[in-house]
């Protein structure tokens, strides 16, 4: 995470009682059109495919990219093609009334457009037919994320229709690659400058202050000296039902183990055998609180490694993400829950990862309440109608609020 002046420890902005009625009035007015968009994408199948000139993450994800930015002008704001990697669109800022000045950079909502596969069993509707029944939409992406980067754009389209302006641009981005590989999110940055605030609504409520790191590792057994295949193989086995199958789940025999009072244990899993340039090997993953480092899971396991005449690497990293509980992000988001809900906004964390991995100055915030639980990724996967709209008033609140 950057430091920057919008992250300091301040006051949120308060909003006048009458504005804020007003504006959850308005997500309420234009609630139908933004339901009717959100079955509309996903009807819209976006799994990632093979990438053609101008589509990186294939025909299916870049036709969600091309749909989502036509609506966007069709409700008012300019947009950009990042291409084929995002796309965004801009609530530009205006001079404030006696003369503000028009701040600098720009508050955002990332959110993404790519679904991982409907899989071949379990679906009660077809996957993507986005079936509404009893006030609850399913189908694949409804929740993981079309919905609620949809909630995204049309509560700003809410602050937009009741002739708002703010005073710092806003974004609503729309990311092709999250659930294969951030590649979206690594290009953008390449070519655009970062927000100064913003959320990914790709989690849960209250806001996410805090995110656990994650760490990919591979295991691969190393013939000794005059070792046949059987041999190493039986070693290997040997090492797997010591340190895999009858270990706790913690990381204690790899020594990666530790506590934090804000984060919890580490937690090993999703175990995976393989064969790597053409000997077995074991994949995992740690998700590892902010007590320890990367460097210091690396010297652990590379103890482990060499003990066990293994070679070991690291596949992949993202470093814990941490904001202050009283800056001025935090403040306002757990602001804007509580008076849309009337519930405890207490700051939390995630085992989770999410955009905010990646991405400098945001934090996950919604979209699913206290309870939701194991829905995306599933089938019927599905979103209700009134948290779509609970979460729309959220998120119109909170946008304002960050761009004044």
């Amino acid at each position: 995470m950057s430091s920057t002046d919008c992250l300091e420890n301040e006051e949120h902005i308060a909003i006048d009682a009458e504005l804020e009625q007003r504006i959850l009035a308005e997500v309420d007015t234009i609630s139908d059109e933004m339901i009717d968009a959100i079955r509309a994408i996903v009807r819209q199948k976006s799994v990632q495919g093979e990438p053609t000139e101008g589509a990186p993450f294939g025909t299916d994800v870049r036709a969600a990219l091309d749909q989502t930015l036509a609506l966007c002008r069709e409700l008012g704001f300019e947009t950009c093609n990042v291409d084929g990697y995002m796309g965004y669109a801009t609530w530009k800022a205006e001079p404030g009334p006696n003369g503000e000045p028009v701040l600098p950079g720009y508050v955002c909502a990332l959110g993404h457009l790519d679904v991982v596969p409907e899989g071949t069993t379990g679906w009660k509707v077809p996957p993507y037919s986005a079936h509404l029944e009893d006030g609850r939409i399913t189908g694949r992406g409804v929740l993981d994320n079309k919905g609620p980067i949809y909630a995204c754009l049309y509560a700003l389209w809410a602050l937009k229709h009741l002739g708002l302006t703010p005073r710092r641009d806003v974004r609503i981005i729309f990311g092709c690659n999250e659930e294969t590989g951030f590649g979206d999110l690594r290009y953008y940055l390449e070519h655009e400058p970062a927000p100064v605030m913003g959320f990914t609504p790709d989690c849960k409520y209250p806001v996410v202050y805090a995110e656990r790191g994650r760490m990919g590792v591979r295991m691969t057994a190393q013939a000794r000296e005059g070792e046949d295949r059987e041999a190493l193989l039986a070693r290997f086995f040997a090492f797997m039902n010591e340190y895999v199958l009858n270990a706790k789940p913690n990381g204690e025999r790899f020594g990666v183990d530790c506590t934090d009072p804000e984060f919890g244990i580490t937690e090993v899993r999703n175990y995976k055998l393989v064969m790597h340039e053409g000997a077995p090997a074991v994949e995992f993953a740690i998700s590892y609180p902010a007590a320890t480092t990367a460097q210091e899971l690396e010297e652990r396991l590379g103890k482990v490694a060499d003990e066990q005449q293994l070679s070991f690497e690291v596949t992949g990293n993202f470093n814990p993400v941490r904001f202050e509980k009283d800056c001025r992000l935090v403040r306002t988001l757990v602001y804007t829950y509580e008076h849309v809900t009337g519930a405890d906004g207490s700051p939390v964390t995630t085992t989770g990862g999410t955009y905010a991995k990646l991405m400098p100055n945001i934090v996950p915030f919604g979209p699913s309440f206290p309870g939701q639980k194991g829905i995306g990724h599933q089938p019927n996967e599905w979103m209700d109608v009134a948290d779509i709209i609970t979460n729309a008033k959220i998120y119109a609140l909170s946008l304002y609020l960050l761009s004044r």
